[in-house]
């Protein structure tokens, strides 16, 4: 089986971009979902943070399968 990489539309990026948040805030060490939340908002404003790493492996993935786009 291949990974073949599709675009996804602009409101499902956001979607997408929400979960990662999300997920990498739900991560962290902290007292509330409320700070946990902002230090991860803060942290992606940098450029760093797991959310930001989650995307940033997700596009070196989809560059190394490019070669099956045809495939769709």
């Amino acid at each position: 089986t291949h990974q073949v990489p599709i675009e996804i539309g602009s409101t499902q990026g956001k979607a997408l971009a929400i979960c990662w948040l999300l997920g990498a805030s739900q991560k962290r060490l902290g007292q509330n979902m409320a700070f946990k939340l902002s230090s991860e908002l803060v942290d992606a404003a940098k450029g760093s943070g797991d959310a930001k790493r989650k995307l940033e492996e997700t596009h070196r993935m989809v560059e190394k399968n490019r070669a099956f786009a045809h495939f769709r």
